[in-house]
């Protein structure tokens, strides 16, 4: 990656005339199936600007997983840029919303003291959980007989794809915009992707230079970014970062710790509370085995060493043994 920044192009991408990242939003592009994509700093940036440009006038409505990253890590971005409603869904499996769900809260009534439906934005993958192509399909159907733009953020898209849930084509082709992220599991030091219309695109570039997101040299971002596709998602590598996950999964559950979602990709949710064990404590186990955790979430990464794995090895097998000499003392 460190190369292909020292070989990039700088020219100027807000006057869209820099090769290495026009080269970048094309390969893209035809790697989707959509007919454009536009280079933005972050996946928040690109799911804003998606949604922005969506979204032209209110009253208007977004219908979501309450877990998705536009309501939980967004800063609010949907209601200070777009003025738009959120509308919410708990998924009743867990791991995501169906379209019955969607139905039963999509507001598509014109009756005026409601707020109308435009949006219906997915997550995939969702706390690593894979929803699935089929159920994309139907929810995709049934969007475009009502007139509903569906966006998905797919900023770990690479992770469903590699976990054989189905092409990179086929899930984007059910969709209106997808965002896709090149850091997080690619590995490349920043940026996102839209991909969607031409016409689409187009107005992006507009939304995207009126909130501070046009970039002069973005070779320098753009030129990571080909090499983490090319190198991490072409090239195979996911898989071995899955297979790391599910390893630190099985520890886990042989010791008798619960999860709170299906290992389906890159991430573990330990669901600490279920197994008896205090945050802060195993926080405090963690940083006396040099294991840097923040909670419950791992996310793993096919770079990751072995050292690094037997210390997390270390840390379940304290936290689980412990907890469990506990329970039969007080038993």
């Amino acid at each position: 990656m460190l190369n292909a920044i020292v070989q990039c192009t700088l020219l100027d991408d807000v006057f869209h005339e820099d090769p290495t990242t026009i080269s970048l939003e094309r390969f893209v592009a035809d790697l989707t199936g959509k007919e454009d994509a536009l280079l933005v700093l972050s996946g928040s940036m690109g799911n804003q600007v998606a949604l922005r440009t969506h979204l032209v006038a209110p009253p208007h409505g977004i219908v979501c997983d309450r877990r998705s990253h536009i309501i939980q890590h967004e800063a609010g971005g949907i209601a200070t840029l777009s003025q738009a409603m959120a509308q919410p869904i708990d998924a009743k499996n867990g791991k995501y919303i169906t379209l019955e769900e969607i139905q039963e809260h999509t507001v598509i009534s014109d009756n005026i003291h409601m707020c109308p439906t435009r949006v219906i934005e997915l997550e995939n993958t969702l706390n690593g959980a894979i929803m699935p192509l089929n159920e994309v399909k139907r929810i995709s159907a049934w969007a475009r007989q009502n007139d509903i733009i569906l966006h998905m953020d797919g900023a770990r898209l690479w992770e469903a794809v590699a976990a054989g849930a189905g092409s990179l084509k086929e899930y984007c082709a059910e969709v209106d915009s997808v965002s896709l992220c090149f850091s997080k599991g690619l590995g490349a030091p920043i940026g996102s992707i839209l991909v969607g219309s031409a016409a689409f695109i187009k107005r992006c570039r507009w939304t995207r230079k009126s909130i501070g997101g046009g970039l002069r040299q973005a070779g320098v971002v753009a030129a990571p970014a080909r090499v983490a596709v090319e190198e991490t998602f072409l090239g195979g590598k996911l898989a071995q970062s899955h297979e790391n996950a599910r390893r630190l999964e099985r520890i886990w559950v042989d010791l008798g710790g619960k999860l709170k979602y299906p290992v389906d990709t890159n991430m573990v949710w330990l669901d600490l509370k279920g197994s008896g064990i205090e945050v802060d404590k195993f926080v405090e186990v963690a940083d006396e085995l040099g294991v840097v955790v923040k909670g419950e979430r791992f996310v793993v990464h096919y770079q990751i060493s072995e050292e690094a794995l037997v210390r997390v090895q270390k840390l379940f097998e304290r936290v689980l043994r412990g907890n469990l000499k506990k329970r039969k003392v007080d038993e």
